[in-house]
């Protein structure tokens, strides 16, 4: 049986056709959920994402983010003929996940001109919060 198709919107699934993912996301597990300048979503599995004592690493809870904040204001600035950079993220780790999927959900909350603010929350398969994350991103020109 095949995997659904995200649910994108037509900003991001023309945006996605044009560059992919990238190969961190491939070799972190990510699998796309929904993805949209306001809100997407996205999930990674806790095996091969952990460090020495079995629990998910921060920093794989940081990459998540800031890649689904990143896809988040890259399809915001596709629409602008720009190109979305990250220039801050921060995040705070609440909780560990041993098994199973994290899944991230990320919201906008500033869709500008020249700058986007996402939050994204980490979630196990309970539910429980494991990692709120927040990124900037700096929308530039394309060369």
């Amino acid at each position: 049986m095949s995997k659904p198709s995200p649910k994108l919107s037509p900003e991001a699934a023309a945006l996605l056709e044009l560059r992919g993912m990238g190969a961190l996301a491939d070799k972190m597990g990510f699998e796309l959920l929904e993805l949209s300048a306001e809100h997407s979503v996205a999930s990674m599995p806790v095996l091969g994402n952990t460090q020495p004592l079995g629990y998910v690493h921060g920093g794989a809870y940081v990459v998540l983010a800031e890649s689904l904040g990143s896809f988040s204001a890259n399809v915001w600035a596709h629409t602008l003929g720009k190109v979305a950079v990250g220039i801050e993220v921060n995040a705070s780790h609440s909780r560990s996940a041993t098994e199973g999927l994290v899944t991230a959900t990320c919201k906008a909350l500033q869709l500008g001109r020249s700058l986007t603010i996402h939050e994204i929350v980490c979630v196990d398969d309970e539910g429980r919060r494991l990692s709120t994350i927040r990124i900037t991103n700096f929308l530039k020109d394309k060369k």
